[in-house]
């Protein structure tokens, strides 16, 4: 695909779901474009639709309003050119290894079968530091290694796109900080592109190459920054995204 030409185009997306008591308006015409190799982030305060903007471009709801499209083609529903990693550990099978689990997964989806499959799990496996664990079942691996059993799971269907839920966010802060530079590590090996959703403002300057911060519920666009390449910009670009953050917060109340 051509370097210059958008991956991902999310288009005046407007999303609703309906509660016992409400129509729920998740976000408002949110647009943003995502190119290969690009590390996306979509950073906001909880309740700003994050997760559920992350789940439509999964394929899991549609839109009340506007349109996504992967590779010029509407999305419509799941499918292997999107996966998913979120922030749970109990997602893998408990009954089967590391390798039997991106195994697994692999010949699910009828794209490789065998011996195919196993090479592809044992690549991504070692891609993730985890060769020595690729017989151990998950109740014998930490918080962390479940989750970069997660991520080889999703790398080793090789999708156009790699969607993460806050997956640190159940991490406690030592490891969830040397898994953000794993995955670093990794993307720099891989050049895989990603959408990636937290609240974390340092989580989001680390991990993103571009950040889309969403106002408060519902979600409308504020503003995309590029990310921070000192860490005196971090420190300037972390300060404005507080602001504006801040902000917002203070409109809202002002206006209650």
């Amino acid at each position: 695909m051509d370097l210059n030409t958008p991956l991902l185009e999310v288009d005046g997306v407007t999303l609703q779901y309906k509660t016992p008591q409400h129509l729920v308006t998740a976000t408002y015409r949110v647009d943003f474009k995502i190119w290969p190799s690009d590390r996306f982030v979509l950073l906001g305060p909880s309740g700003c639709g994050k997760s559920t903007l992350l789940k439509a471009v999964g394929g899991y709801m549609a839109p009340t309003e506007g349109e996504i499209r992967l590779r010029g083609r509407l999305v419509t529903d799941p499918g292997p050119d999107r996966m998913m990693v979120f922030q749970e550990f109990d997602q893998l099978l408990p009954w089967k290894t590391v390798k039997q689990n991106v195994v697994f997964a692999l010949e699910a989806s009828r794209r490789l079968s065998g011996r195919e499959a196993e090479e592809r799990a044992n690549h991504y496996i070692d891609k993730v530091n985890l060769t020595k664990f690729a017989d151990s079942y998950p109740h014998m691996l930490s918080g962390g290694m479940k989750q970069r059993v997660a991520i080889a799971r999703g790398m080793a269907m090789e999708p156009d796109i790699l969607l993460m839920d806050e997956p640190f966010a159940a991490l406690d802060a030592l490891t969830r900080r040397r898994m953000q530079d794993e995955l670093m590590s990794l993307w720099e090996g891989t050049r895989f592109t990603v959408l990636f959703v937290t609240h974390s403002i340092p989580e989001a300057i680390k991990i993103g190459s571009r950040i889309l911060l969403l106002s408060p519920h519902p979600g409308e666009v504020k503003a995309e920054l590029n990310t921070a390449t000192s860490p005196s910009e971090a420190m300037e670009l972390e300060g404005r995204i507080q602001h504006m953050l801040f902000s917002e917060q203070i409109e809202v109340a002002e206006n209650v």
